[in-house]
This record gives structure tokens, sequence and C-alpha cells, in this order.
């Protein structure tokens, strides 16, 4: 099995061959995304490979970026501004900013142009009637309009088309037979809910990837299968979980979110190995650190996310929060002489400081190295030759009253405190103590910088995983195969409703066997987001039975949604009538997963460091000292299980760094797995 994680300035590729994991990092090629793919995918042979999971941030950041094709949007005549206007919701720091615009509107950087986004005239009623029947005529001049701007796609979502979608489908063959086979996604077939807003940038998200992978996949197919591979492909959507290829391709918007979520999955299916399903994992990269939670051995799931603020994509999704603190973060001096750390980052060019490749700030990596955590000859396993004199002369340079042991030393509490910050914030927001949690360091600077905010956050312990710089594209080799329909239908939850809803569930589950072969072990789960009746916003993920839909099922899906509903709010209002929304089914398929190889006993060798070195900075630093601190160094892959690593130590591996701090003691895992606590 090959999984690969396409990131911004790294492609990770891992595979398991005969219990062996063997991994190859790429620089990731922004003119031609696929290349490092199959670099990749030839270092490590795929000729034998049943399966090769993929997960990318490719059109994540075409999107962050506004590295877009052109596109049309057609709308019901009236509402061709719903895509500048969002939800009109602000982030809290911007309510009383008069100057603040969000991101996708027009006045700043839109997905979709304005004179692009065409008003056609037709109306359906909220029931599925039709107001006004679909004027072609008029459909076509507008069409025509859209063909002498050059557009290469086109998204359309007309109002409550989730009910009755006659009107986008003809209005699909006219775009046919106007603009030619272009890409075209209707809002009916790519989010068929309610909630215009949501269902609309949705749509256009998912007309943009079309453009962006269609032609990626195809290349990426062709690379692979000259490489001898012969197995099947399977891209990640934004809850890790697996589709084939071609499927994917039906819908792309589901997959724009993909990397990230791989991590979490990946710490699910490790912590279930080694009996902690309570995690908080943290994915610390170059530029951000991603934050998601575990319990009891479930990722939180979102029925929707936001790429941007309040820019929605509604699809499954791990609940990811992500803030700026990384590698890359960039050390300033802030307006009242402090040190400030990020959420400014070099990103990968120029990069740090310390990379030579023309950078000057001082940055997290920069820090680390100064302190003498990162040993320049073995960065990333050797391959960036990495220069401490460029890091002084950065440090040297911030304009700051501060020494330079001050300078470095509060530069590394800042990191490491943003990092807490942002750790303890996830686990409040999702109500959960983290002294009954793990947290799982991963990601290339992950186990450098983690362990230090124990003594912050108080969690139970970090755990650093095998191969934590490139765990993410491991997560992938953690996933299950899955495929999902959901339709909104607003209907109370009362014995009169039931065959209607047997009939939904029935057709959403008939749509997912089709593209199933027979014979193919699979399990269906069913759910609805429903809400109390008169509320406007839904309870998600409400357990629904299986088999009919009768008189004693709606019984206990009000009971299920009652207890769902007191589980995340603590009230209960029985009393009140319940409305289901959105209806939704899950096939999960049997899938392989990653076995992860035990490393052996010690045995009577007693373990012995491979050399000392001297950490600066961190001890007492005053006029006359550095704060030094002499250090144990260990190679990661000569470590067995149940050794015992006491700080202050390095444990070095070919792509990442874990500093176990002078009050930490390290544990070596039967997977080899680091668990660092408290001494």
């Amino acid at each position: 099995m090959i999984a690969v994680d396409v990131g911004g300035t790294f492609t990770d590729v891992v595979a398991l061959r005969d219990g062996q994991i063997k991994t190859a990092k790429v620089t990731t090629d922004y003119a031609e995304v696929f290349g490092p793919v199959l670099e990749g995918a030839a270092a490590l042979g795929v000729e034998d490979a049943s399966v090769f999971n993929h997960a990318s941030t490719h059109g994540l950041n075409a999107v962050i970026t506004r590295r877009l094709p052109k596109i049309g949007f057609l709308t019901t005549e009236g509402h061709r501004d719903i895509l500048d206007m969002g939800r009109v919701w602000r982030p809290a720091h911007a309510i009383l900013d008069s100057r603040w615009r969000r991101s996708f509107g027009d006045a700043a950087r839109p997905l979709v142009q304005r004179y692009l986004r065409r008003g056609i005239h037709e109306r359906i009623t909220a029931d599925g009637g039709v107001l006004f029947e679909l004027d072609e005529a008029q459909a076509r001049t507008e069409l025509e309009v859209l063909r002498s701007c050059g557009v290469t796609g086109v998204a359309i979502c007309l109002i409550n088309a989730y009910v009755n979608q006659a009107h986008e489908v003809r209005l699909r063959e006219l775009v046919r037979e106007v603009l030619g086979d272009v890409p075209c996604s209707i809002s009916s077939e790519v989010s068929p809910l309610a909630k215009e807003y949501a269902r609309a940038s949705t749509t256009v998200i998912d007309t943009l990837m079309k453009i962006i992978y269609t032609d990626y996949t195809a290349k990426l197919e062709k690379g692979l299968a000259d490489l001898g591979f012969s197995g099947e492909l399977n891209f990640a959507d934004c809850a890790a979980t697996l589709v084939p290829s071609g499927r994917a391709m039906e819908l792309p918007f589901r997959i724009v979110f993909s990397g990230p979520a791989a991590g979490t999955v990946g710490c699910a299916h490790f912590g279930g190995l080694i009996g902690e399903n309570n995690l908080l994992c943290a994915d610390v990269g170059g530029t951000s650190i991603d934050i998601s939670v575990v319990t009891a051995g479930e990722p939180f799931v979102n029925t929707s996310f936001e790429l941007e603020h309040d820019l929605v994509v509604n699809a499954l999704a791990n609940d990811i929060s992500s803030i700026g603190a990384g590698g890359g973060s960039i050390v300033a001096i802030g307006p009242a002489g402090e040190i400030q750390v990020g959420p400014d980052s070099a990103g990968s060019s120029p990069g740090p400081a310390c990379y030579g490749r023309g950078g000057t700030q001082p940055t997290t990596t920069d820090t680390c190295l100064m302190i003498g955590i990162i040993d320049p000859a073995r960065f990333a396993g050797g391959a960036v030759n990495l220069d401490p004199a460029l890091s002084l002369q950065a440090f040297e340079n911030l304009d700051s009253e501060f020494t330079l042991a001050q300078k470095v030393r509060y530069a590394y509490e800042m990191a490491v405190n943003n990092m807490a910050e942002g750790v303890f914030n996830v686990a409040i927001k999702n109500g959960v103590d983290p002294r009954d949690y793990s947290l799982v360091a991963f990601g290339a600077a992950g186990p450098m910088l983690l362990p230090a905010v124990l003594d912050t956050v108080h969690c139970k312990q970090v755990i650093v995983p095998p191969n934590p710089g490139l765990f993410s594209a491991l997560g992938l080799l953690s996933a299950d195969q899955v495929f999902t329909a959901n339709r909104s239908a607003y209907m109370l939850l009362t014995p009169e409703a039931a065959p209607a809803i047997d009939t939904l569930f029935g057709e959403m589950e008939s749509q997912l066997r089709e593209g199933l072969d027979e014979g193919t072990g699979v399990t269906f789960h069913r759910s609805m987001d429903a809400h109390l009746a008169g509320q406007s916003w839904e309870t998600p993920f409400v357990p629904v039975p299986d088999g009919v839909i009768d008189a004693d099922a709606i019984t206990t899906m009000v009971q299920s949604f009652h207890d769902t509903y007191e589980n995340r709010s603590g009230n209960r209002f029985e009393s009140m009538p319940v409305e289901g929304v959105t209806f939704r089914v899950r096939a999960v398929l049997d899938t392989p997963k990653v076995a992860y190889p035990e490393v052996p006993q010690r045995g009577d060798a007693p373990l012995k460091p491979v050399r000392t070195t001297v950490l600066r900075y961190l001890g007492d630093i005053d006029a006359d000292g550095e704060g030094a601190q002499t250090a144990d160094v260990y190679d990661r892959d000569t470590l067995c299980a149940g050794d015992v690593v006491d700080g202050p130590a390095i444990v070095d591996e070919g792509l990442s760094t874990t500093h176990i701090g002078a009050t930490q003691r390290a544990t070596v895992g039967r997977y080899g797995e680091l668990i660092i606590r408290r001494k």
C-alpha cells in the first residue's frame, strides 16, 4: 500500500510493504504538482502496490491564493450577489471595524467576478412547485455572454433547486449546447441541501476543483500506469475517508481539504493500537499548527467547514483549527519592544534565514538551530543544509535592547506559548479537559516544540508516533473507503412522515449500492440533522435506526434527537416537536489499514547516547551565561521498546527531531512511539 500527501512545501510519500514502512520526501512543484508525486512513487516502487491513496492541498492552495480558472455562475434572477454577501457574518475581531471586507467579496478577491454571475428568469417554490418556468431564450442570451467572456466552467445554483432540480438539469443541457463540453456543476447534485448560500459556494468550489483536478488526475493515472501500477487509486476527502478517483472526480469539492484531515484519522487509528482513545492531535508544519480532537477513538466531524471566514463548503469534514505557528513563523519586535512570533511566516521561499535562500528575518527554525535542538548536518535527513551563522546574524539584526540570549530564549518561549494557547483553546472549544487527553505531536516540527507545552497545557502526556514527519501520509493508510449521500427535506418527525423518510433512505442506499461491486463488504450508517421546530440551525449526526422507517422508528429518531441535543447543549426539550432537515447515509467499506511493526526489546545491552550536545538559552540566562544544558543525543532507529530517556535529551531521526525537556522523561512504546511525561 502507498499513500501520498501533497503539501505546499513538500510531497510526502509512504509505502507499507512486507510489514515495513518506507518513506520519501520530495519538494512540491507548483508548475506540475503531479511530478513530485510520481517521483516519490518511483523511489518507493509502485509495481506491486494494491492501492495508492492520495491527499492534497493543491486545490485548497489555489483557492487561498486565487490562482483560479475563470468560471461563470448562474442563479435565479435577483440573486447574483449571493456569493458576495455570504452569510453576512463578521469575525469577532471585525465587529466594529468599518473597513473590514470579506476575503471573497467583490471588494477583495471574489471567486467569480460579478460580470460572470448571471441571473436566470425562473423560480421554484419551497415546496417544489414552479412559480416561473425557465426562460430558455433568456438563459441562452446569458450563456452567450459567458461564452464571449471565455469561461472554462459553469456553476449553477437556483433557488430551492434541492427540492426540484428540473430547471437546473435543463439549464445544464443549455450550457452544453452553447458552451460545449465544459465542466458544469449543479447544486441539486453537488449539495442538495437547504440554505442557498452554502449550496452556492459549494457548487462554485466543485466547478473549480473539476477544472483543477481533472487534468491532474488523468496525468497522475497515466504516470502511475507507466510506472507499472495496476491497483486502485483513491482520493481522500475532507474527513480523510477514501473514494476511488473516478467517483471523487464526480464531486471533487469533497477533496479540497483532504491533506490536514488525514493526520487526525492517523492519530485515531494509532491511538487505538496503543490504547489511547482520547487525543489532542497537533500537526506542526512550516506555516501553521493544525489541531483537532479525537474522543473515544472517533474524530470530531462537522457537516460543513470554512476555507476562509464565511467561505462555506457543505462537506463532511474533520473539525480542524489552524493557527499561524510553525517552523517558519517569523520572530519580530512588536510596537512596545516585545518579542513576537508569527503569524507571518517565511514559507518555503525564501524560508528561514538559516536556509540561505535570501531570508533575513529569524524564524522558529532559526531559534531551535541557535539553541542547538536542530543539528544543521542532519536537518531533513541531510537534504537541506543549514547555516547557523545566518541565524545568528538574523537575531543580531533584531532592533531590540534585549541581549542575544534573551532574544533567542524569549522567541522560543513565545513560539511554545502560541502553540500551547492554540491546543488549550481547541480543547475548551470542544468541551474536553486536556488532563484527560494525550497530545499527539507530529509534522516535521511537532516533536521539536510540542513536548514543551506539557507544563502549560497539563495534558496527560505527549505521544510522538513513528515517522512523525510523514504521519499525515501514513494516516491515509489508516482510513476507510466511504461513500456518502445526503438529502434535505423539512419534515416533522411524526408517524405520518414515516413513509416519505423510508423512501428517502431507500433511494439514497440504492444510489450508493449502484457504484459498488457485488459482494463488497459494506456497512450502512444512517443519520440525520434535525432541530426543534422553529429553530434555525440543526443538531447534526443524530442516529437513525436501520430497516424500515415506521411509527416505532420515528419514535426512536425523536428520542435519539433529544439525547444528542442534550449531549451537545446540556438542555432537553421533550415537549417540543422535532423537525428533520437533512437525512444522510454513509456506506463504509472493509478497507485494509496500516499495521505498525513492533520494535524489539533491548535485552542486556544498556541504552547509550550516540553523543552529547549543548543546548543554549534554556537554563538560567544572565549577563555572564547562556543558560547552557548538556543533553544526550539518541538515534531513534536504535531505540528499543521499554527504553527510558531522561531529559534534557534529543532524539534524532531522518525527517524530525524530538526535544525532551530537562523536567521530562520519555518511554519507548511497543511500536517505537515516544511517550513523554513530566518526571
